[in-house]
């Protein structure tokens, strides 16, 4: 649970836990999530291994509970920059999932292999040409191209490339895998729009589809999916604001994944009292219609709805505190200390002896 420490000096992060958290979006515009799984990140875990672990878990358990059956569309998985989208999909690739997530605007990916003309000695290529993200004379033109017009963001123009893929290395998450490595094949959209809300200057997205073959109606689609992603910041501004899951100060990991399912179970408890509640508006807020209540104004009347429902616990029994460490006694018994997590370092850097005169173009595939 990394968070922010403000004060008189600048923000600095404070080390804690990280998680993962799966959470089930809803089609439309909406500050309510469903959050479904919470997985702890131990010191050295693979982000792409563990997220994948803990996905096919829970896409398991939804097809064992008839939530998903032969012949429903593919899951839908949509995650962030950080995350090793074509690395998921691969881990994946036997479950009826989809994965779309946002990359880097300095990557490089290859295209398909050129045909092989006859007579042609030597080892046949495995990789195409480069498709740059920075340089727009390596794009080509696009399969797809949608225009549409919309009410935040002026006029959204989504583009799509098929059938480009990274050329993975033995590096990185792929360090500890034998023989030749495989090409994730996948659909790259890029999505440029005229304004933001905010008033900033927007910057192109680029999304990539572990589909390939999309229609307008799939770039279209696929765009409209990803914007539903920012959502989940709803999600995790009301845990750490509002139900205060950074606030306690948890000396052990296992505390930590109990005030952690603490925290999703209040919220699918403010999620379920939805319609019970009544709008207590601020005096300068708009009034919102009672399908259309925020979580923060569902909890202001939650304290209304809670009498009227049964507790199935017993009233607590008065106690009171144990002794504790005689005066002038030494703890013998420090706190544990934990790690921090840490990204995995699969090969240790060398450091360069000589600045190069001639530097290479930046290629992260």
């Amino acid at each position: 649970m990394p968070h922010l420490r403000p004060g008189k000096e600048p923000a600095h992060p404070v080390p804690g836990w990280p998680y993962s958290i799966v959470c089930a979006l809803e089609p439309g515009r909406s500050s309510w999530t469903a959050p479904l799984d919470a997985l702890r990140l131990a010191p050295g875990d693979d982000t792409a291994t563990v997220t994948a672990g803990q996905l096919r878990e829970l896409v398991e358990r939804l097809i064992t509970a008839g939530q998903w059956q032969s012949g429903d569309p593919d899951v839908l998985i949509i995650a962030d920059a950080g995350y090793d989208a074509p690395r998921l999909a691969f881990l994946l690739r036997d479950l009826p999932v989809q994965v779309l997530a946002r990359m880097r605007s300095d990557r490089v990916l290859r295209r398909a292999a050129p045909p092989r003309l006859p007579h042609t000695r030597g080892r046949p290529p495995r990789h195409g040409g480069e498709f740059v993200f920075g340089q727009p004379d390596t794009w080509g033109t696009p399969d797809t191209e949608t225009v549409t017009d919309t009410r935040l963001y002026g006029t959204a123009l989504a583009r799509s490339w098929d059938r480009l893929h990274p050329k993975l290395t033995h590096r990185s998450s792929w360090a500890a895998a034998d023989g030749t490595l495989p090409i994730v094949e996948g659909t790259v959209i890029r999505l440029d729009i005229d304004h933001l809300p905010s008033g900033a200057t927007p910057k192109p997205v680029w999304l990539w589809w572990s589909g390939t073959d999309a229609t307008e109606a799939d770039a279209d689609r696929l765009r409209q999916a990803y914007l539903r992603r920012f959502d989940i910041e709803h999600t995790f501004r009301l845990f750490k604001q509002t139900l205060g899951w950074t606030c306690p100060k948890i000396r052990t990991p296992e505390a930590a994944d109990r005030w952690t399912w603490l925290i999703l179970a209040a919220y699918t408890q403010l999620r379920l009292a939805c319609p019970l509640a009544a709008d207590r508006r601020r005096p300068w807020e708009k009034p919102s219609p009672p399908d259309r209540l925020t979580p923060a104004r569902v909890r202001r009347d939650f304290r209304h709805i809670r009498p009227q429902t049964a507790c199935p616990t017993q009233a607590p029994k008065p106690s009171r505190p144990g002794p504790g460490r005689p005066p002038g006694r030494k703890n013998t018994r420090p706190t544990p200390r934990y790690d921090v997590h840490t990204p995995r370092k699969t090969q240790p850097a060398q450091r360069r002896t000589k600045k190069s005169t001639t530097p290479r173009p930046r290629r992260t595939g």
